[in-house]
């Protein structure tokens, strides 16, 4: 049989179309000897003389209903309807025939030639349909969907027509659908879920419950966990409404189903409020926030939008992105793409006073630990002389709004990453103080699910590669949000500043690493193994110690005065700063000591600063490496010790600005551009 599903196409409708002839043949001839109940009609040439014109009309029906159009394979209610509308036109054909030619053949045969046809015509071409899908179901995969809805429906029709799954059973939570049958597949309560996979061999099962609230889908994964088989899902409702994605696609599981926090809707008053009708710019445009934020921003309609990215490939990479979805959704939005460096001030200011720009979100940063730990100078120079550069640029171009995107690392930080975010809080929070025209406010938050440096996709792969999969430590643990709520966060944020805010978003509750990592092993239907030595599981999952500069609990507020917000997600900290001249002082000496390379110096200067640096180990900056190994002495200068004024209070008082924004900047806050 699997010869003739090979066949070409054309060769195929020829075997139909003689097939049909000797068909049409048989069911006639079968219909006369029912009638007559003999096979004296055969010797009658006159009987014969319908078929010479009832074979043609038949086929030339057929071939008009599309009939020969159809795939055997993939036959439908459409299909069937073509074959009983044929048959009944021949039956039709046959009593005309008949009629006009005053022929042998009793009133009753058209109507036992009809229910003939049909069973051969349409019987053949469904037995050939059966045959080849059990054939097909010796090398699918047997799978159980979760979910008995429209979307539940769509993925049992589509996965009927594939190569890959066969549909086994429905599973809904709904009673009322239990012992049903839809699409021929019969729907079970969740209880049956074990004895199904033990009585059915299931192999997979996919959820299809699109609209289902994250904590809803993780009660789902939780129960579903322990049956060792891999879960999957198809897209969420969102995805699909917009197009991103077809209900037959299916995904592994989404890491955020795992968390079970479902996003706040954004309040649009708030989401517009700065962007709305104004030129917007984007630093760290093509990075993990900084293309959510542009995606975000798109969507508000802003007068012109401006990507400043310094690495070319992300920037043409978000610029196609942003015109391809401003034209999807009918924006006419100017999208500017910018290639530079945050520490280049010049370059900053002449693009902010060009396109007048009037909102700044800046999210150009190194992000990643034991990276900036290992680099310590460029680390400081992009995340501290950067935001300093865009935050003077700003202030010289007259910018409404900035936006500082921050992170839970610069709570008492441990690494330089978060030392250098915790300083650049406090330029903003210094500059914000000591002028008027540019409203300041930075925004703090952990980590969030896909971007460049997430665990989950370093857990996919590994769990793909048959493990093993390392976490730093065993009690590591995190905090987590989705990148789109996270810049939805943001933006709503910024618009609520009054300038020198510290915004702080709700992560929800924190999450171990080990713990996720598990959960991410059963439901790709593996189990997983804490211990190498136990001999048990399928992954094993270990323990490589932690980075340098990493810590093993993250915090989001470093004081205890923390006030809630019109927005149930975003709270405002009251924490420590520093008046914009002991701040610059701190700067200068600071990048002075950059200049030097001088490693033992800076990490002098941020112990002696008002952030709480508490480092855990020795420096491990790589040139540092080799100028200690090398036992070359630092080309440094005794430093100045820094007095510090570090019991002012915070305050936004307005009544002394000591800023001068019309300043020329100097060679050392120029940058390299």
């Amino acid at each position: 049989m699997r010869p003739l599903f090979g066949l070409p196409r054309r060769r195929k409708r020829l075997i139909q179309l003689v097939a049909d002839v000797a068909l049409i043949i048989i069911s006639f001839s079968l219909a006369m000897l029912l009638r007559l109940d003999s096979w004296a009609f055969a010797s009658d040439p006159k009987v014969w003389t319908v078929l010479p014109v009832m074979i043609p009309v038949s086929l030339f029906i057929f071939m008009r209903l599309g009939f020969y159009r159809a795939v055997i394979r993939y036959m439908s209610m459409k299909a069937v309807k073509a074959v009983l509308a044929g048959v009944l036109a021949s039956a039709l054909t046959l009593v005309v025939v008949n009629y006009l030619f005053e022929l042998p053949v009793p009133r009753s045969v058209p109507f036992i030639y009809a229910m003939l046809a049909l069973l051969t015509i349409g019987g053949v071409r469904f037995a050939l349909r059966a045959v080849y899908l059990k054939g097909q179901m010796r090398h699918k995969t047997r799978v159980v969907v979760y979910g008995a809805g429209a979307a539940g429906r769509q993925l049992v029709v589509s996965l009927r027509h594939g190569q890959e799954h066969e549909p086994v059973a429905f599973i809904d939570d709904a009673p009322h659908l239990h012992d049903a049958y839809i699409q021929g597949v019969k729907v079970y309560p969740p209880a049956e879920i074990p004895r199904l996979i033990e009585d059915y061999g299931i192999n997979k099962v996919l959820l299809a419950i699109p609209s289902a609230s994250r904590a809803r889908r993780r009660e789902i994964l939780t129960a579903l966990e322990p049956l060792a088989v891999p879960v999957q899902s198809i897209p969420g409702m969102a995805d699909m409404v917009s197009g991103k994605a077809q209900v037959t696609e299916i995904r592994d599981v989404a890491v955020e189903d795992l968390l079970g926090r479902d996003p706040i809707p954004p309040t649009e008053s708030l989401m517009g409020a700065t962007l709305t009708g104004k030129v917007v710019m984007v630093t760290g445009a093509g990075g993990s926030i900084g293309s959510e934020l542009c995606r975000q921003i798109l969507l508000q309609a802003p007068k012109q939008l401006l990507l400043l990215e310094i690495s070319e490939f992300s920037l043409y990479r978000i610029e196609q992105e942003l015109i391809q979805e401003a034209a999807r959704h009918g924006l006419g939005v100017p999208v500017k793409a910018l290639l530079g460096s945050v520490q280049h001030r010049r370059r900053l200011e002449e693009v902010m006073t060009r396109f007048g720009v009037q909102t700044v979100y800046h999210a150009a940063a190194y992000k990643h630990v034991p990276m900036v730990e290992h680099n310590v100078v460029e680390g400081l120079r992009n995340n501290v002389m950067g935001t300093l550069s865009c935050a003077e640029a700003a202030i010289a171009s007259a910018v409404e709004s900035f936006v500082l995107v921050s992170t839970d690392k610069a709570v008492r930080p441990t690494n330089v990453m978060g030392a250098s975010k915790r300083l650049a809080e406090l330029v903003c929070q210094a500059l914000g103080e000591c002028q008027a025209q540019t409203r300041f406010s930075m925004v703090r938050f952990g980590n969030v699910l896909g971007s460049s440096g997430s665990v989950v996709p370093l857990f996919r792969r590994q769990i793909e590669q048959g493990g093993p999969i390392t976490v730093t430590h065993r009690d590591i643990t995190r905090y987590f949000m989705t990148i789109p709520e996270a810049a939805q966060l943001v933006i709503q944020a910024g618009a609520m500043a009054r300038g020198g805010d510290v915004f702080v978003l709700d992560m929800g509750e924190p999450v171990k690493i080990a713990e996720l990592a598990a959960h991410m092993v059963r439901l790709s239907g593996l189990e997983p193994s804490l211990d190498r030595d136990d001999g048990k599981g399928d992954i094993d999952i270990i323990f490589t110690g932690l980075r340098p500069g990493e810590k093993l609990f993250e915090e989001l507020l470093i004081g205890e005065r923390v006030e809630q917000t019109r927005h149930p997600r975003i709270m405002t900290a009251s924490e420590v700063m520093l008046p914009w001249p002991e701040m610059r002082r701190l700067l200068d000496a600071l990048l002075n000591a950059c200049e030097r390379f001088d490693y033992p110096a800076i990490r002098e200067l941020l112990l002696s600063a008002p952030i709480s640096y508490a480092p855990q180990g020795e420096i491990v900056d790589l040139m540092w490496a080799v100028q200690r190994d090398a036992d070359q002495p630092t080309t440094s200068e005794a430093m100045p010790t820094l007095e510090l004024d570090l019991e002012r209070p915070a305050t936004r008082s307005r009544q002394q600005p000591t800023y001068d924004a019309s300043r020329k900047p100097e060679r050392v806050w120029e940058g390299v551009g």
